[in-house]
């Protein structure tokens, strides 16, 4: 008897004998798709994880079971169960023929054949040793599907699980770190919809709603997050601005959910900005999205308004793993109670893969000599201009026009790039040069996107995250765009600006994880060595082989790369000999005969 006819014939009547059939609290999903598989060379997934059986109680999954044919031996599903039930972060899992059901508790380590099928309500009193009143209502809030067109992953419920546990036992400070890409606003609003409709509140009475506030350091994410909300009827949601607060004298305080950006309520009186006319007690549960980017440093004024509202619960957001540079936000809110990396993400075949290519100029270091023409300004004669000098002490235009030349070359020329440049200046010579270098004859072919290009500037960057749209096709910009970006189909991100933070560069990287048809991997193109400095093979995982596009790479020369370098043929600066008759560098000989060259490498 086939696996099918197995499941059929013995383990499906097994299940439901113990009670596992669906309906009320109860349900059983077959061919339970965990992942969607790593995309790989042509649009390839692998690793594609499909649990034969989840079994679910009161909206929790509580356990997988690995089906095997009769004619095997129980003991062929145990590895399969053991690790869709680690990947789903479940207690318990099950191996069965049809003849044994073999119980594995990931809690305790004890496993062996037992004679049933635990019942809904034994799997859950395992699962659930120590009752929390908060814990329960929160379960028995659904996942928010918004009529069925969303439908959370499996790490976006375990992250809000994670989050609603740590509620539920009154954590006051509670951090999630997701990589871009992954559904950060997806997640907050699951969270959000379930303080909601159990009416969880700060005094946990369940006399109210709560009243939570949204925060973001830009107005695209809060924007974003606003639109995200969709589950809540529209008289629920608030977006807090200055325009509003000035045509009726105050800031708004009916209504369930608030959306706004630091600076808007830092904004008002110096003496009794915004978020001081709202009591330090008004909300229950503040999101502090890209918590990185300084809301918890005990050096910024953001840190203001946390501190006004610090009776609330805060929920951190961030896409960066505790590094030396971001250790404050992990000091305010503590460890993550939930990590989902890049390198997840891409395994699971959720984000996509990146190729790194590295280009070096012949100018990375000027040194100005008389000869030299100045157009504009002054310049010291002998100083040296190294990465970091080019585009703000020093402007070179045939510099970037080469990099532009040789980026032009790297790319398909149609497909969506972004470009981040030192500042807004240069940000606006390269979209001229561009325009000037590309095959493209459109004026929009090439845009900035910056600070000072406004609502223009927004108009652009809603026509390029928008995939039906062809133009316009490259994005420059300096700053504005390394967060807030969810455009699917962006190819290429290119670094003309040395990045100094390492949680800059995954903010950057991360304009082009997102996933979209018929896109198989994003590239990385580097001018500044940034990959190089910033390479975290941890979080980010490893990229894919610019050759055959596979990781890990399978091309046969593989073997034949540097190294040091990585690169064939071999980069990296060779050793000079020195001569063995004279111990000179270059080899004083000058006497010797040809065929005596051998002994230093030098003819003569």
């Amino acid at each position: 008897m086939n696996e099918a006819d197995t499941r059929a014939e013995f383990i499906d009547k097994q299940l439901e004998a113990a009670g596992w059939s669906t309906g009320g609290d109860v349900r059983v999903q077959r061919e339970y798709n965990i992942n969607a598989g790593e995309i790989r060379a042509g649009g390839v997934r692998t690793g594609k994880l499909i649990a034969d059986y989840v079994l679910s109680y009161k909206n929790r999954k509580l356990a997988v079971v690995e089906a095997k044919s009769n004619e095997l031996e129980v003991g062929e599903g145990v590895a399969q169960a053991k690790l869709y039930a680690q990947k789903l972060c479940l207690e318990t899992s099950f191996a069965a023929n049809g003849k044994e059901i073999y119980q594995i508790c990931h809690k305790t380590g004890e496993e062996g054949v037992v004679t049933s099928f635990p019942t809904p309500e034994e799997l859950w009193s395992k699962t659930f040793a120590e009752p929390n009143e908060w814990l329960e209502k929160f379960n028995a809030v659904p996942f928010e599907d918004i009529n069925g067109t969303k439908q959370a992953r499996y790490y976006q419920e375990l992250a809000v699980n994670s989050v609603m546990k740590a509620i539920a036992e009154d954590k006051e400070r509670v951090l999630l770190t997701l990589a871009t890409g992954t559904g950060k606003t997806f997640i907050a609003f699951q969270i959000a919809w379930k303080l909601f409709k159990s009416r969880w509140n700060k005094q946990r009475d369940g006399k109210r709603t709560p009243r939570i506030l949204v925060l973001a350091d830009r107005n695209i994410l809060a924007n974003q997050a606003y639109l995200d909300f969709g589950g809540f009827s529209e008289d629920a949601l608030v977006r807090i601005n200055p325009q509003e607060i000035s045509k009726k004298g105050e800031v708004p305080k009916n209504g369930s959910v608030f959306f706004t950006i630091f600076q808007t309520f830092m904004s008002g009186d110096k003496k009794k900005p915004y978020f001081g006319e709202y009591e330090k007690d008004f909300f229950d549960f503040v999101i502090i999205d890209e918590c990185h980017r300084g809301g918890a440093n005990d050096e910024s004024s953001w840190r203001d308004i946390l501190n006004h509202f610090d009776s609330a619960v805060h929920l951190g957001l961030t896409a960066t793993p505790k590094r030396d540079d971001n250790v404050d936000t992990y000091d305010y809110f503590g460890d993550p109670v939930y990590i989902y990396s890049l390198k997840e993400g891409i395994q699971d075949g959720f984000l996509t893969p990146f190729k790194v290519k590295r280009i070096q100029t012949t100018i990375d270091e000027y040194i100005y000599t008389s000869d030299d023409q100045v157009i504009d300004g002054e310049v010291e004669e002998g100083q040296v201009y190294v990465e970091g000098d080019f585009n703000t002490k020093i402007v070179i235009e045939d510099r970037e026009r080469k990099r532009v030349q040789e980026m032009l070359a790297a790319i398909n020329q149609n497909e969506k790039t972004i470009v981040f440049c030192a500042n807004q200046a240069h940000a606006a010579l390269v979209r001229n040069i561009i325009n000037q270098e590309a095959e493209s004859t459109s004026v929009d072919y090439c845009v900035r996107v910056t600070a000072n290009d406004g609502a223009i500037g927004d108009t652009y960057l809603k026509q390029f995250k928008d995939n039906e749209k062809l133009l316009p096709t490259i994005l420059t910009t300096s700053q504005k765009l390394t967060t807030g970006v969810d455009a699917r189909n962006v190819r290429n991100i290119v670094l003309m600006r040395p990045v100094n933070s390492m949680i800059e560069f995954k903010q950057i990287i991360g304009r082009g994880t997102r996933i979209f048809e018929g896109k198989h991997y994003f590239t990385i193109i580097d001018f500044v060595n940034a990959y190089h400095l910033f390479n975290d093979a941890e979080w980010d995982g490893e990229p894919v082989c610019g050759t055959c596009s596979e990781n890990p790479c399978v091309c046969e020369t593989q073997n034949n790369l540097c190294s040091k370098c990585n690169e064939k043929p071999c980069l990296c600066e060779k050793p000079k000999k020195v001569c063995t008759e004279c111990n000179e560098i270059p080899c004083i000989c000058v006497d010797k005969k040809i065929n005596d060259s051998a002994k230093c490498g030098r003819r003569i």
